[in-house]
């Protein structure tokens, strides 16, 4: 479980921190590190041999399923920045 899940603010304000500028250095549970490292891996090298970072899932108790569900939901992302890559889509301010 993500540490600052159910923390103060300051605590969730670094974990997103951390999460978009650096995963390694954000304060998360094993099983959340193998999830977060296989995102990466999967994000940055997508054709790359990823059994090991599976197996890891694995000893961390990701089954079949959660594990198809981190690829999915990584895969997801990837398609929809490339296609707003694409289309040189701006991102709105949070203000509106």
């Amino acid at each position: 479980m993500v540490a600052g899940a159910s923390g103060s603010n300051e605590d969730n304000e670094r974990l997103i921190s951390a999460l978009a500028t650096d995963h390694g250095t954000a304060e998360v549970d094993a099983a959340d590190r193998a999830m977060l490292d296989y995102a990466a891996r999967l994000t940055l090298d997508p054709g790359g041999e990823h059994g090991p970072a599976v197996d890891g899932l694995k000893a961390h108790g990701f089954d079949d399923r959660a594990i198809h569900d981190v690829c999915a939901v990584t895969a997801y992302y990837a398609f929809v920045n490339r296609i707003a890559d694409g289309l040189g889509v701006e991102l709105e301010d949070e203000g509106g």
